[in-house]
């Protein structure tokens, strides 16, 4: 996996602090630039505190990507996703990372560390990373989740 000059910021409550430092030196060994925004340890935290930074720098650019992490990685995803241009995927396993990109361009990753062991946790960043966004009738679907973002309402399945 070459990441050479890509920018990923890390955002992490205590839970997936560990996880988050194992993630962060196999980014760093591929080349990544890394912006961490905490949290540094394991004292108990609050995980919105560090996830949306993380996410706000992929939405303005100032990192290509995200990664979040926590204890399971749902908050961590909810508040990543609440970032107007953050497109946050929860994975579990290679395939749902390859997916999140190929289909859904997802641009931040949220890894549960307690339901991942390292060596799956690695291979599902592996996997995300190696994966590039498919476009055709995907971009479609992106065009619609960022009208999502500007308030249109999708009701009864019609375009507005």
């Amino acid at each position: 996996m070459n990441l050479e000059g890509v920018v990923i910021a890390l955002g992490s409550d205590h839970a997936g602090f560990a996880l988050k430092e194992l993630v962060a030196a196999k980014l760093d060994a591929d080349g990544a630039i890394l912006l961490d925004f905490g949290t540094f340890s394991d004292e108990p935290t609050d995980y919105p505190l560090f996830c949306q930074p993380a996410a706000e720098a992929v939405a303005t650019g100032a990192a290509a990507f995200g990664v979040v992490f926590g204890g399971s990685g749902q908050g961590e995803q909810i508040v990543a996703n609440k970032v107007k241009g953050a497109r946050a995927a929860l994975c579990y396993n290679e395939l749902s990372a390859r997916l999140a990109r190929e289909h859904n361009n997802a641009n931040v990753l949220a890894l549960g560390a307690r339901l991942l062991g390292t060596d799956l946790a690695l291979s599902v960043v592996e996997a995300f990373f190696s994966a590039e966004f498919e476009g055709g009738r995907h971009e479609r679907r992106i065009e619609q989740i960022r009208r999502v973002e500007e308030g249109v309402s999708f009701a009864a399945g019609k375009e507005a």
